[in-house]
């Protein structure tokens, strides 16, 4: 056979595999059509897309994604869908033989009895991380220099960078430079160099248990470990499962009474031989959101034994006091040693706030400990004077959006911005649109980042939602993080601040695992008398008086200056002022196809119908 005939029949054979794939692609098309909406939804934690379509808003009769929508026709939008969630679900199980992973191509589990179980369409842009994280690790290039964490230990960054004690994620593929100040990983928190380990409890979303493990210095892989979830039904067999390897580990399921709620916080409880420190942060505890992601964290000090039984041990913050209430919500046996633990321990040195929200329909003085109305009142009593911030805008940062209303004045302005713009011992005033900015990554701000289009995934802001809420797009601001090197780094992290016009103040700021959703902050009912809350979530507020600041603190995203200044100065993870969108720019829309012009990799985004 010539070298000509072989090569024609090496061709050939290709083309008949990619024709094979396409065929299995396209048998499976509403699976993955339906996986990837339901990991968009589960990858921003956003529970407003679930809402079934009788749930009608009472103010403004808006339907959710899933849902009939008899306002617009089946052939409105590309991706429009007729049929219930639950309703297209059960039939498409019902004519496989597998049904889909809720996290589609994106799922990350391992578990053999998963993978035999559910079906796991593959995305082409996922493959190279794929391949990238199960090389061996002699045959990886490291993806931060070995030479430049040995120089400075974990615990050196975490003391440079006092007291607000505010973190990022480190970055694979950006300078040096951005990770050698104001960043940590998992590693880095879990090291002995910030303590040793007795015992650890993890809060989140989302688990990779393996590589949760792996993380940790191999000393500490054998020490009890608590993960709590908010997984059901065939879910939480699949947990339970992937954990059942390791002797170790145990698990608590979060209750979630109102459907649709999500456990979408993000907390660690690290249990030292010397006392306990609390780590409150926005990312997964899956490998993808630790590697080209821009994340946030928070990492209390080691909070001490108490010195006597007699001793409260709360800081003038109150958040051992929020943070016992937090988990006594969860009306769980399986946390009662941790909240024995946090008893047992002074934490008065805590100088944020915690702002919380757990599932429920609070009434009375218990509704104005959750969501946005527990931000309210912390501003009402503690935040700023009304003359300061007179002309200072409210910014938003967030990955997802759900269903906020068919105008903006009657959530977004009138409730949500009402408590966000709450200052000292003044009546609550509506928020002007016209102060009001928010963060979202607009469709090249995906396009051109480290993961290119993929990246976008952990961004699902749906076209039916937007297209009932174009109100919604003037306000949107571009993400922009040059002074951290991470412009190019897909935000899953989520902020809220209060800042001058020309960037350079805060009077406050928030991280949080909080989108912007009503099943997030909560939504009034009953003529205001009721705040129903659909999800959990955790942040912790920082108040320029409790850093040794009068009225507002300094903000910076260039870090270098941090460090070396004699105030402290608070280091932002994006760059201010923020940058409007300008003429031909527009929000990502994580289900719209992307075929004008290749993303960093030079690929197209094509979802599946």
């Amino acid at each position: 056979m010539s070298a000509d005939e072989e090569l024609a029949r090496k061709l050939q054979a290709q083309f008949d595999r990619e024709v094979a794939e396409y065929d299995v692609r396209k048998s499976h098309i509403t699976q993955h059509k339906l996986a990837t909406k339901i990991h968009s939804v589960s990858d921003s934690e956003d529970s407003d897309y679930f809402e079934k379509s009788t749930e009608v808003d009472k103010h403004n009769g808006s339907q959710d994604l899933f849902g009939p929508d008899k306002s617009h026709s089946s052939e409105s939008y590309i991706y429009d869908t007729d049929t219930d969630l639950e309703e297209e679900t059960a039939k498409t199980n019902s004519t496989k033989k597998k049904p889909v992973c809720q996290y589609g191509a994106r799922c990350y589990r391992k578990n053999p009895s998963h993978l035999e179980e559910y079906f796991h369409p593959k995305s082409q842009g996922k493959r190279k991380f794929e391949e990238d994280i199960q090389k061996p690790e002699s045959s990886k290039k490291p993806k931060f220099s070995m030479k430049a964490s040995t120089e400075k230990m974990p615990l050196d960054s975490f003391e440079e960078f006092q007291p607000f004690s505010f973190f990022l994620t480190k970055v694979s593929d950006i300078p040096q430079r951005h990770n050698a100040m104001g960043a940590m990983n998992l590693r880095d928190i879990l090291s002995a160099s910030m303590g040793e380990l007795k015992s650890s409890c993890h809060f989140n979303f989302m688990f990779e248990i393996p590589w949760l493990l792996k993380q940790y210095p191999e000393e500490f892989r054998k020490m009890p470990l608590l993960l709590v979830h908010g997984e059901q039904g065939r879910q939480e067999l699949d947990i339970k499962a992937e954990a059942d390897p390791f002797s170790n580990v145990s698990l608590c399921r979060a209750p979630l009474d109102i459907p649709y709620g999500t456990h979408h916080t993000k907390m660690m409880f690290l249990l030292y031989e010397t006392g306990l420190r609390v780590v409150i942060h926005t990312a997964n505890l899956i490998s993808n959101d630790w590697y080209q992601k821009t994340q946030g964290i928070w990492i209390s000090p080691v909070f001490p034994p108490l010195k006597s039984p007699a001793e409260k041990g709360d800081s003038p913050t109150g958040f051992k006091s929020d943070l016992l209430q937090y988990l006594a919500a969860y009306k769980a046996p399986r946390l009662a040693p941790w909240e024995r633990h946090i008893q047992a321990h002074d934490m008065s040195a805590a100088n944020v706030h915690m702002i919380g929200s757990v599932p429920g329909r609070h009434t009375l003085n218990n509704k104005h400990h959750w969501g946005h109305l527990k931000l309210k009142k912390v501003l009402s009593e503690r935040g700023p004077d009304s003359g300061l911030v007179k002309n200072w805008p409210v910014v938003g940062q967030f990955s997802s959006i759900g269903s906020l209303g068919t105008s903006k004045e009657i959530w977004l302005l009138n409730e949500w911005g009402q408590s966000l713009s709450a200052c000292k011992k003044e009546p609550s005033a509506i928020l002007p649109a016209s102060k009001l900015n928010l963060i979202f990554p607009s469709k090249d701000n995906i396009r051109l980042s480290l993961e290119g289009y993929n990246g976008g995934g952990c961004v699902p802001y749906s076209i039916k939602t937007a297209s009932k809420q174009p109100w919604l797009t003037p306000l949107f601001c571009q993400w922009v993080s040059e002074g951290r090197g991470r412009s190019k780094a897909v935000p899953h992290i989520k902020t809220y601040t209060r800042c001058s016009p020309d960037g350079s103040q805060a009077a406050w700021f928030l991280v949080t695992s909080a989108n912007l959703s009503k099943a997030a902050w909560g939504v009034l009912e009953k003529d205001r008398s009721q705040l129903m809350i659909r999800s959990y979530e955790l942040g912790v507020l920082f108040l320029p008086q409790f850093f040794g600041c009068k009225n507002a603190f300094k903000v910076t995203s260039h870090v270098e200056e941090v460090p070396q200044s004699k105030i402290p100065i608070f280091p932002l993870p994006y760059d201010l002022p923020p940058k409007t969108y300008v003429k031909g720019d527009r929000p990502w829309f994580v289900d719209v196809p992307c075929v004008d012009l290749p993303d960093t990799f030079g690929t197209m985004w094509c979802p599946p119908l």
